[in-house]
């Protein structure tokens, strides 16, 4: 058993993962804190309450199922 308000061990160390380079449509840039997008094949996002004019930051907030993947690794 772990220690009472220890839930930084539960946290996956793999879990954020920065993107610099990342290509979005302009009109994205024009999102406020708490807007949603679905970028196509990767999930949806929303707009971070720390972005910035200069910096655009969006959190994952639901990945989208890969049933291709499934099926590719099923074939093997």
């Amino acid at each position: 058993s772990r220690p009472a308000g220890d839930w930084k061990s539960d946290i996956n160390p793999e879990s954020l993962k920065v993107l610099t380079s990342a290509k979005l449509e302009p009109s994205i840039r024009q999102g406020k804190p708490g807007d949603l997008f679905q970028f196509e094949r990767q999930g949806y996002y929303c707009v971070d309450p720390d972005t910035t004019d200069d910096k655009l930051i969006l959190n994952r907030t639901i990945t989208l199922k890969d049933t291709w993947a499934k099926i590719a690794k099923k074939k093997g």
